[in-house]
């Protein structure tokens, strides 16, 4: 059985027939924060995996993980007990501190969906909606360089680093490609996030208060992944001997 013969088998059952296709993709994301995560944290990135089970109906059902990562802080109050007049945090040698402050953070979902065929190659490609329930967790990154800053170690670090975590709803509306002859699978598109959190500190030490309001974090981006798919072997004539 030759290679050309192969593809042309399966790309005759792509495009007669929608597939049950299990898939891993990995996937990168770029996010906006809205609500209480603006006033934190500026945009940030994602990246992550996730697992899905496409049926012969088109119906999608798995989950996804992101990491979170982001350069930009605004949290209020962050470390000033520990600054001079100057805006300085100096460390056990009298010396300007130099820190790295950045956000980090995780979600995991449970979700369900499906594609709708309105456009692509096949009955296998076309819109994808998706929604589901998880979970988020972010906290503020504080990183000594070169400086020996007991203070902002350990058990001391966690009255800074505001961590907070919570329940979470997804969405995502995009394009779900899947080609005939099964060598490019991608998909792209708009993802949003409402989380409803709370702080999960006893004490923050900076600003002398405790954190444990109810906070409403919200997330919009645009994500881009590239699918791998397993396919169920359909008999010796599909595959080398």
């Amino acid at each position: 059985m030759t290679l050309s013969t192969s593809l042309s088998a399966q790309e005759r059952n792509l495009n007669d027939s929608i597939v049950f296709a299990p898939h891993i993709t990995v996937h990168y994301a770029y996010q906006f924060p809205g609500g209480d995560l603006a006033k934190r944290f500026g945009a940030n990135s994602a990246v992550g995996a996730d697992f899905y089970i496409k049926n012969r109906k088109n119906y999608f059902f798995g989950g996804d993980f992101n990491f979170l990562y982001g350069n930009k802080v605004t949290e209020p109050g962050l470390l000033t007990n520990l600054m001079t007049d100057q805006g300085e945090i100096i460390d056990l040698e009298g010396k300007p501190a130099e820190l790295l402050i950045q956000q980090r953070g995780w979600t995991a979902t449970l979700n369900v969906g499906k594609v709708f065929p309105v456009f692509g190659p096949n009955q296998n490609s076309g819109l994808l909606l998706r929604g589901g329930v998880g979970y988020i967790q972010h906290k503020i990154r504080i990183e000594q360089q070169i400086n020996d800053l007991p203070f902002l170690r350990d058990e001391y670090l966690k009255g800074y680093d505001r961590l907070t975590n919570g329940l979470l709803f997804n969405q995502f509306v995009g394009y779900y490609h899947m080609s005939s002859n099964r060598l490019v699978n991608f998909v792209v598109g708009f993802e949003a996030y409402q989380g409803f959190t709370a702080g999960r500190r006893d004490f923050n030490f900076d600003t002398q208060t405790v954190d444990n309001d109810p906070r409403f974090d919200f997330l919009l981006g645009f994500k881009a992944g590239w699918i791998i798919h397993f396919y169920r072997r359909q008999g010796p004539e599909f595959y080398y001997d």
